[in-house]
């Protein structure tokens, strides 16, 4: 019991402890609450006081942080103006005293300067690009002058004639000013970049100084052609090589080749053609204008130098063509000079054939002995000639189609338009010429036919007159290119015309034929057989009648008068070689056996006397032969 009050006692005196510690952790918890709240109250006051202090400092940072900004792009902006001044002294000067590459290096620094200051948008800089932009151009305009400098010292003008003689290249600009000169073009184009379809300003100081140089070097040539064409006899046709057109275009194409491998050495390939064009622009109107004045000359003679044009289509046409393949450029140019003469070339086709049927129309006389007329050899000189012109020749027949050059409006065209038979490009051209050739030939023999039945009297005079035509045009063609061209084509056409020329001619002879047809009959005997037998004459005259024995006397007599009148017309003939041979032989075979028929039946109507029977068998036989 009494441990038991004891544990008690204990246990009290804790619980009272911790009554007493508790009600200090209350009075302790006062406390801290008061302490609390008045440290609320003071952090507010703080916060009131500090607040706007620390808004300041933020706004104060952000503004030292735009100000450094402001004052970077202010060092920045400044940058471009104090260089300025720097470059100014640089570009100011010219470039071959401060140095090539120190000008070029100090126009790169602008133009990167003026970009720079161009993207930045700013307008207080507008000023300084201005001035910058000023600043470039002054120094592009002296690297302008400096490559015209370079451009100018293998610039002076030559005389193309020494290079074309000696088979020698062209002269070109050395390599080592090719590539000052293509640093100075590209920094030039870099510096100012020219609108779409415009030159860059270094590409047309070339054009201009090197178009000079061109035009100045060939000038001379120029005026050989036209000084060539000019004949001492205005009357003489024009021989092949003879005008100085090919050593122009001879010039012309090495020139302008040499050119292009120039301009490939300094500038772009984009700018190429356009470079070169623009420097031979020049010397290609020269040309043009040469050409024309050729073209004048060739119309006042048409029959004499047609072939003038002929050799200028060919010879320009192979100088495009060559220039087209070594440059791809000019194709045009060169076809548009060549124009006009192209044009003259196709018209005198038509000309040359109406010239011919004109000059034979109008033909008042012939030559009476039946001699060709002078004509005849010259249309044929006209084709012969024709023939050293084939390429050129079938080109111009190819546009005019086959037959176009019968067109009569074709020698008046200002203009050339095109047929259906103009688009047959895969015409043969040999047999188009072939064609144009029988055409002339046909258009002479024609109108000789018609004007020798007008003008000639008597079919003998017609038929050899004719003849002796045919033989000229057969001969010519004969000994001459024309043979292989006109093979399959002439001597058809050729042989019915001597066939006609040859059967008019006989036509002559006729009245002999009716004087020696046999149509006596006797009555008491039979008419004689014409078996080749041998005929008893002297008992055939018996058995005739003395009437009818006088009409014989008379063919008789009437055929030797006929006979020697047609044998010395026949002798006063002028005839070709082939023609008195091909004649002769006609006249052989129609009298001698009609006269030995009738010789052989009635030579004793005179018992040998020569009265009325004036040649026997082989006397005549003998004059004939030897027609």
């Amino acid at each position: 019991m009494v441990a038991r009050q004891a544990a008690f006692a204990e246990e009290s005196a804790e619980a009272e402890v911790l009554y007493a510690n508790l009600e200090k952790m209350k009075s302790l918890t006062k406390k801290i609450q008061t302490s609390m709240s008045r440290l609320d109250v003071s952090g507010r006051t703080v916060q009131e006081a500090i607040g706007p202090i620390y808004g300041n400092t933020q706004r104060l940072q952000t503004t030292n942080t735009n100000v450094d900004r402001i004052m970077e792009a202010i060092e920045r902006v400044r940058q471009p103006l104090d260089m300025r001044n720097k470059e100014e002294q640089i570009l100011r000067e010219r470039p071959d005293r401060v140095g090539l590459g120190q000008y070029i290096a100090s126009i790169d620094r602008t133009n990167r300067a003026l970009k720079a200051m161009k993207s930045s948008g700013m307008r207080s800089n507008q000023k300084a690009v201005n001035e910058l932009g000023g600043l470039l151009q002054v120094g592009s305009q002296n690297l302008q002058e400096v490559f015209r400098d370079i451009v100018r010292q293998d610039s002076q003008p030559i005389e193309p004639l020494q290079q074309i003689m000696r088979g020698a290249e062209f002269p070109m600009i050395s390599t080592n000013k090719s590539a000052e000169l293509r640093t100075i073009n590209t920094h030039i184009s870099n510096a100012h970049a020219a609108p779409n379809g415009e030159l860059s300003p270094s590409a047309k100081v070339y054009a201009q100084e090197r178009g000079q140089y061109i035009q100045l070097s060939l000038q001379n040539l120029s005026a050989a052609s036209l000084s060539t064409a000019r004949k001492v006899n205005a009357d003489a046709i024009y021989k092949p090589g003879s005008n100085g057109i090919g050593t122009y275009c001879a010039g012309i194409q090495g020139m302008f080749t040499a050119e292009y491998a120039c301009i490939c050495e300094i500038f772009s390939r984009d700018e190429w053609g356009a470079i070169l064009a623009a420097t031979c622009s020049a010397a290609l109107q020269t040309f043009a204008g040469t050409l024309r004045d050729l073209d004048n000359h060739i119309k006042a003679n048409m029959l004499t130098d047609c072939y003038l044009a002929y050799e200028i289509v060919e010879l320009v046409s192979t100088t495009s063509f060559h220039l087209e393949d070594k440059t791809g450029e000019l194709k045009h140019e060169i076809s548009d000079a060549m124009k006009p003469i192209r044009e003259t070339a196709k018209s005198s086709l038509t000309y040359l054939l109406n010239d011919t049927r004109t000059k034979i129309q109008q033909t008042m006389a012939l030559p009476v002995d039946g001699s060709a007329i002078p004509l005849t050899s010259e249309v044929m000189q006209r084709l012969q000639l024709m023939t050293s012109y084939l390429p050129p020749l079938t080109s111009i027949m190819r546009s005019l189609g086959d037959g176009g050059w019968t067109n009569t409006n074709t020698a008046n065209s200002t203009s050339s338009l095109p047929t259906l038979k103009s688009f047959d490009v895969g015409a043969d051209g040999q047999q188009l010429f072939a064609h144009y050739s029988m055409d002339t030939i046909d258009t002479l023999l024609s109108n000789l036919e018609n004007r020798t039945r007008s003008l000639l009297k008597g079919k003998s005079l017609q038929g050899v007159s004719m003849a002796n035509n045919v033989a000229i045009v057969e001969r010519m063609i004969r000994s001459s290119e024309l043979a292989p061209l006109l093979a399959n084509t002439a001597q058809p056409k050729l042989d019915a015309a001597k066939k006609n020329a040859k059967n008019t001619y006989m036509d002559g002879w006729n009245e002999i034929f009716k004087l020696m047809q046999d149509v006596t009959n006797t009555a008491k005997a039979p008419r004689p057989p014409s078996t080749g037998a041998a005929i008893d004459s002297a008992a055939l005259l018996k058995s005739m009648s003395n009437k009818d024995k006088d009409v014989i006397k008379e063919k008789f007599k009437g055929f030797n008068l006929i006979f020697d009148e047609l044998i010395a017309k026949h002798k006063a003939f002028k005839m070709e070689g082939e023609v008195r041979k091909q004649l002769g032989i006609e006249v052989q075979k129609f009298v001698e056996p009609l006269y030995a028929r009738f010789w052989e039946r009635y030579h004793e109507i005179d018992k040998g006397k020569g009265k009325y029977v004036k040649y026997d068998k082989a006397q005549l036989g003998a004059i004939v032969n030897a027609l």
